[in-house]
């Protein structure tokens, strides 16, 4: 069992109250979760395991699959069992998301597409085809999205008529959108408009329900988008860091879709090792939780985060949350896989 440096820093938290003889409550506790399985590790070290995307088989749950990126060597396929299935080497990849039903090259298929940081001052998304049956990512190429360092990256598909669109996260808090249409021979992708945060960004989900875009400024807290071409580009922020429910940096967001536009939006807390949850469509904060050790060590310093509901099968029978272990030593870097019912359980929700 690895040290667990989150405990470490709530006891010198007290220690410092009182010594210096404050007068505000102790913070609630935050309820602890365990996770129900983990990935194999990554194959290099230090900071590479980055963001995970999460799909579904619908016809065998317990066959779906995670897929996750290794930000100095490619992306890996991994069942949930966390066996790796599948690597295709890309050297630098860093962000992660999904869609099914995407017609590519005449035929309905599975989307992946990653934000490209191979050149540092020209933004590229890399594009597969996922092999579902072979848990395989075929590549159809890395496209220019605009000059800058690509870094997070989430996909949106339109209600009202299906279309795909991207959103790449430039390191300087640009965020470029870009429209996908993959149905030819070659994917052709166009930028349609530019987004800006001031300072650094990289964690963001775009709701297909509601067409708002989440994005996350690490520094400075979380913020939300019209997701629509025609939309505002003015940023409406929903939270702020403060120390408690959001710790810098803030990380990876995702979605826990319910009904029309409800459900919750979690983010990842990185500097306390916590995730925070807020309620849609406001974004009042609900309360946050922590991946402690259990069958297999907790979880700190976590970068990409993904949920998905719906039955995974055994183990995972209300929906999947994935989560990067940014200190899964002794081994390098990987991802855990908690059920989404202990999570909602633990936060009476």
């Amino acid at each position: 069992m690895r040290f667990n440096s989150m405990i470490v820093a709530a006891s010198l938290l007290a220690l410092a109250a009182c010594q210096n003889g404050t007068q505000e409550a102790a913070p609630a506790s935050t309820p602890v979760v365990t996770a129900q399985g983990e990935t194999a590790p990554v194959a290099t070290e230090d900071d590479a395991a980055d963001d995970p995307a999460i799909w579904r088989n619908a016809a065998d749950p317990a066959a779906s699959l995670v897929i996750g990126t290794d930000k100095k060597a490619g992306i890996h396929v991994y069942n949930l069992k966390g066996e790796r299935l599948g690597f295709t080497p890309s050297p630098r990849l860093n962000n992660v998301d999904l869609r099914d039903h995407v017609t590519i090259n005449g035929q309905p298929s599975v989307l992946v597409a990653a934000s490209d940081r191979a050149d540092e001052a020209n933004a590229k998304v890399a594009l597969f085809r996922l092999d579902t049956g072979a848990a395989r990512l075929d590549p159809l190429g890395s496209f220019p999205v605009g000059a800058g360092e690509a870094y997070g990256m989430c996909l949106w598909t339109r209600a009202s008529d299906g279309a795909l669109f991207g959103f790449l996260v430039l390191k300087d808090g640009r965020i470029d959108q870009f429209a996908i249409d993959a149905s030819g021979a070659q994917p052709q992708v166009a930028v349609v408009r530019s987004l800006k945060l001031g300072t650094q960004a990289e964690g963001c989900v775009a709701d297909d329900r509601t067409g708002i875009l989440y994005v996350a400024e690490e520094d400075v807290g979380l913020w939300r988008f019209e997701a629509d071409p025609s939309g505002s580009a003015e940023p409406v922020s929903i939270a702020k860091v403060d120390g408690k429910a959001l710790v810098a940096d803030v990380e990876g967001v995702a979605l826990a879709p319910q009904g029309a536009d409800g459900g919750y939006l979690l983010v990842s807390s990185q500097g306390d090792n916590a995730y925070a949850v807020y309620r849609l469509p406001g974004g009042e904060y609900v309360n946050r939780f922590r991946i402690g050790d259990g069958t297999v060590d907790g979880v700190s310093e976590t970068d990409g985060i993904e949920l998905m509901l719906g039955d995974f099968g055994p183990g995972f029978t209300e929906g999947l949350f994935v989560a990067q272990d940014g200190d899964n030593a002794p081994e390098t870097q990987n991802f855990k896989l908690v059920d989404w019912a202990h999570i909602r359980t633990a936060l009476g929700l």
